[in-house]
């Protein structure tokens, strides 16, 4: 059966309550570009064997029950363009996501909302250059933003809601050509004094936070 899947560049099993830990084995699966194994109920860690993809390019693990950190081996996968670990219980920080050099050349989009991430956004994710989504919300992150995110040159959607971000949002986030959607409700960011109802393209929750 696991020939037979490596031969299928896409596997779809969303919605199968499939259970128990995601095996190692799916490591083998050489030929797959496309995972989808979200709303089921895996438990256990994500392998690191997934690293082992090297024409993988779209991820879901969403709505899972996965513990532990997400291995920075992934970040090797040099097609990956989609990683989505959204509402399950993982845990760790960006910074070690993001360890390894040159990491996640070619990911566009990161959803990691709804975990138990902590620590704070550190200013080496401006090196993932390709990233438009970022969805952080609903985590325990905290720190102050670094204006070094503001210019990733594609970000087009930031969520940041319901952390415990503090200090204040950097200008740069004013002028960003592309950045159309910024949630920063729920964190205790410090208010501003320059107000954006003037920009035609930043639509941001608590505006007044901005600086």
């Amino acid at each position: 059966m696991l020939w037979f899947m490596s031969l299928l560049p896409y596997r779809n099993l969303r919605w199968n309550k499939l259970q128990d830990a995601i095996p190692p084995e799916i490591g083998e699966l050489k030929s797959l570009t496309h995972l989808y194994l979200s709303f089921n109920n895996f438990k256990g860690e994500i392998p690191k064997e997934l690293a082992n993809l090297p024409n993988l390019r779209y991820l879901y693990l969403h709505e899972n029950r996965l513990t532990g950190r997400i291995p920075p081996e992934l970040g090797t996968l040099q097609n990956l363009r989609h990683l989505d670990a959204g509402n399950n219980h993982l845990v760790g920080t960006i910074r070690e996501l993001i360890r390894i050099e040159g990491c996640f050349p070619a990911l566009r989009n990161l959803y990691l909302n709804n975990n138990y991430f902590t620590g704070g956004i550190p200013a080496q994710l401006a090196n993932l250059t390709s990233l438009e989504i970022l969805y952080l919300s609903y985590n325990k992150m905290s720190g102050v933003i670094p204006s070094s995110i503001a210019h990733i040159p594609k970000l087009t959607y930031l969520y940041l809601d319901h952390n415990q971000f503090s200090g204040r949002i950097p200008e740069p986030f004013y002028k960003h050509p592309f950045l159309k959607e910024m949630y920063i409700e729920g964190n205790a960011f410090r208010p501003g004094v320059n107000p954006i109802g003037f920009h035609k393209v930043l639509e941001v929750s608590d505006a007044d936070f901005l600086v």
